[in-house]
């Protein structure tokens, strides 16, 4: 008999640690991911240009701003944010400190080209078909975005769109204060 009340009881604390995660689970932050890649070098990219003229090389554009948009022509989250990127490029594309690019997560070119075409364009895109890009970069899903600073070294990681007070605060309190070389942030 007490081996059976045993049992029970282990069988019980079981139920309960399985239904305590399942319960964080459910009501967690789902975007509340930990960025490992923060304050580290931002892994080396060398990958054709989505238009397929020139190969395109993040180490040369070391002593530059770089902000890097993950994204795909079948992400919903993407074309809500994609204003908002070519804001933040309008905003900044006359200082020669700064670059953005786009990389075009496991999408067929023609359908990523047609996007761009529908949505405007005015900053350069990569292709990730693989998707060696965004492994190296611990990509979750699109869209993400990562703010390099002068030295290569990731400041900054934003998982899911950017857009409404996302935007403000990339622009007002990462973006800019990296371009006046104030404190790391």
């Amino acid at each position: 008999m007490t081996e059976f009340r045993t049992w029970h009881v282990f069988l019980l604390l079981g139920l309960f640690g399985l239904f305590a995660l399942f319960y964080k689970g459910l009501w967690g932050d789902p975007t509340a991911l930990p960025p490992v890649i923060i304050a580290e070098p931002a892994p080396e990219i060398v990958a054709p240009s989505l238009y397929g003229d020139k190969q395109i090389v993040l180490s040369e554009h070391r002593g530059k701003v770089v902000v890097l948009n993950f994204w795909a022509s079948w992400c919903q989250e993407c074309k809500l944010e994609h204003k908002f990127l070519l804001a933040i490029n309008k905003r900044f594309e006359d200082n020669p400190n700064f670059v953005m690019y786009g990389v075009n997560y496991q999408d067929k070119d023609h359908l990523a080209k047609a996007y761009l075409d529908q949505h405007g364009n005015n900053f350069e895109h990569m292709v990730d078909l693989k998707g060696k890009i965004s492994i190296d970069y611990g990509v979750y899903g699109v869209p993400e975005t990562f703010i390099i600073d002068q030295d290569g070294i990731i400041r900054h990681k934003q998982i899911g769109p950017v857009l409404g007070d996302v935007f403000s605060d990339m622009v007002q309190n990462k973006i800019e204060p990296l371009l006046n070389k104030s404190a790391p942030l």
